[in-house]
């Protein structure tokens, strides 16, 4: 049996979905890596990116210079496959005005 091949979309003006261009408000920014830590806490690469996201929206210059790591080494710790350690985690959350928060579970 033959598979058809499939087509390529004819050009189209859409953009892949970006969730940093929706990240507005810090209660957006909080809310959004909640939903991380609550639905998927054993996904570390996941929440990364989810930082990752929230660095994006804010600026990742300003974070960078809030941090004071490189634009460089921040997109590739909070990129897919990033494996930042605990005290980037903390000086991101920190530039971004997020605060960790243990909860009994």
């Amino acid at each position: 049996m033959r598979v058809a091949a499939r087509k390529k979309p004819r050009n189209s003006n859409s953009s892949p979905y970006d969730v940093a261009e929706h990240l507005r408000s810090p209660e957006e920014m909080a809310a959004y890596l909640d939903a991380w830590l609550d639905g998927a806490a054993d996904d570390v690469s996941g929440i990364a990116r989810a930082l990752g996201d929230i660095a994006r929206a804010k600026g990742m210059s300003q974070v960078a210079k809030e941090t004071g790591l490189s634009r460089e080494s921040l997109y590739r710790a909070l990129s897919e496959g990033g494996n930042p350690s605990f005290a980037t985690v903390l000086k991101v959350a920190r530039a971004l005005g997020l605060r960790l928060h243990a909860q009994a579970a």
